[in-house]
């Protein structure tokens, strides 16, 4: 049985849910989010909670069943709280700026890096911080993935863009060896 899956999931006041044929639509006073009910789960609304129960004891309805109960819970977290992560960039030039909605990254490289993000992220800098928020946690980590990914930290030196508080394994360069006669 799942441990994650048997939880049920309370509503805050100010988050709606209804449940419209395999969709559950989540509705907060700003935004909402559509979430498509997996396969061989149940889904009940009672006072102000919500439940998950799998239809039957198939090893995928299992897997259903915690994974929808855990999108639920995102969903609900992102309407009320939302979610953020936080790139670090480091190294001698590397610079990020925002020129209206479009996060302009200096990278050392011939061209500056212009990056558009979706309608649903927001992103704010501060001197070498990168804050990205939302109200999708997957959305969010994706693109954070992607900022990521224009220049990863390498682990000489350390430079690039990472994830704040990651620990990034540094390398020893090159070492002179004395001749030993």
């Amino acid at each position: 049985m799942s441990k994650i899956g048997k939880k049920p999931i309370v509503i805050p006041d100010n988050v709606e849910i209804k449940i419209s044929g395999s969709f559950l639509d989540f509705k907060s006073h700003n935004s909402s989010i559509n979430l498509k009910i997996l396969p061989y789960i149940k889904t009940e609304l009672k006072d102000k909670m919500i439940f998950f129960s799998p239809e039957n004891n198939s090893k995928q309805a299992r897997a259903n069943w915690g994974t929808i109960r855990s999108l639920a819970a995102n969903a609900i977290t992102g309407l009320t709280e939302g979610f953020n992560k936080v790139l670090e960039i480091e190294g001698i030039g590397y610079r990020a700026n925002m020129e209206e909605n479009t996060l302009v990254l200096n990278l050392g490289l011939s061209h500056p890096i212009k990056f558009v993000p979706p309608k649903d992220i927001k992103i704010s800098v501060e001197k070498n911080t990168v804050k990205i928020s939302g109200i999708d946690k997957a959305l969010v980590g994706q693109v954070a993935a992607q900022i990521r990914a224009f220049k990863k930290p390498e682990p000489y030196k350390g430079k690039g863009i990472r994830y704040q508080g990651e620990v990034i394994r540094r390398k020893a360069g090159k070492k002179v060896m004395a001749t030993v006669k």
